[in-house]
């Protein structure tokens, strides 16, 4: 998965979401429709977290130092965690309070609910764009490692790309929650399904807000590579001259792209120590070819012990 690639979706997502913040918020209070003002705010917590976002990217970008041996790449999902809660309070939970209140008759006012027509026809064209944007990307890394599109998503590292992909759809279906509580409020003159639109719209962002959550605790605390991943490296190891097998293998993600390797590693009793090392060099290369995201490799040459012979306590009587 490309860094490159990775920031030019949060960027386009950034854009989109900027504009469509002030649009939405704008036509939520001429409109008196609390569901265009719950997409306001959905807007407005996408744009801070698309900051939050291309702050990882930034940060996480820089080169190891003395204090941080193996880099800042594990920074991107802190930050992505943040970009998590903003989610859950800035948009999930204004959108909830705002429906309720006007489900419960305490908010809501008529207005121009063309205006806000308008604006989610403009957002359906810029999140449309930002959504294609995420999606192509993720079906271009789909080819590159033959995985079916759902499988690649839930197994990414990645989660900078994921929330970018997340936040646009659930942007889309914000819109046709707005839009269907906008029309239903004309039919039949009740501000209850607008408030209803908009509590939907806050339960979608919880929704986003706890799987990106998840997944950025899961990797901050180091999680290992997927076991596709594991059965690769492994097999690259166990395949190297004079191994005659690996007795434990561990792994730890410091960022979607740098993978750390550790393997407890039997050698033949006929290589000696200097071809032993040679081999965990060409190891350490082959690992590096095959697997791209592999940073750092340690092994531990061991020897297996010899297997005892049955003595006569063992031998049936």
């Amino acid at each position: 998965m490309s860094r490159a690639e990775t920031t030019k979706t949060v960027l386009v997502a950034g854009a989109a979401n900027l504009i469509l913040a002030i649009a939405k918020l704008i036509a939520g209070m001429l409109a008196g429709s609390s569901a265009m003002l719950a997409e306001g705010a959905h807007s407005v917590a996408d744009t801070l977290n698309q900051g939050f976002l291309f702050t990882s990217l930034r940060r996480s970008a820089r080169p190891p130092d003395r204090r941080h041996p193996f880099g800042y790449g594990n920074e991107r999902y802190f930050w992505s965690l943040l970009a998590a809660f903003g989610i859950f309070v800035a948009g999930g939970g204004f959108s909830i309070f705002e429906g309720v209140l006007t489900m419960t008759g305490h908010g809501g006012s008529e207005g121009d609910v063309w205006v806000a027509y308008g604006v989610l026809a403009l957002g359906a064209v810029l999140e449309g764009t930002s959504w294609i944007r995420a999606f192509t990307q993720a079906r271009r890394e789909t080819r590159e490692n033959g995985r079916d599109i759902v499988d690649h998503v839930r197994r990414s590292p990645d989660v900078t790309f994921k929330a970018a992909l997340f936040e646009d759809t659930a942007a889309m279906i914000g819109l046709a929650f707005a839009a269907a509580g906008l029309v239903l409020r004309q039919l039949t003159g009740s501000q209850f399904w607008d408030g209803l639109a908009s509590v939907m719209i806050g339960l979608l962002l919880v929704a986003v807000a706890f799987v990106l959550g998840r997944d950025s605790m899961g990797l901050i605390i180091g999680r290992a590579a997927d076991p596709a991943a594991q059965r690769e490296i492994r097999a690259e190891i166990a395949a190297a001259p004079g191994v005659t097998g690996v007795d434990d293998l561990l792994t730890m993600h410091f960022g979607p792209d740098e993978l750390l390797v550790a393997a407890r590693v039997n050698f033949s009793d006929d290589i000696s120590a200097d071809q032993a090392e040679d081999v965990a060099g060409e190891i350490d290369r082959r690992l590096k070819e095959r697997v791209p995201i592999v940073r750092h490799v340690f092994l531990d040459p061991t020897q297996r012990a010899p297997a005892r012979a049955p003595d006569a306590a063992d031998e049936p009587a």
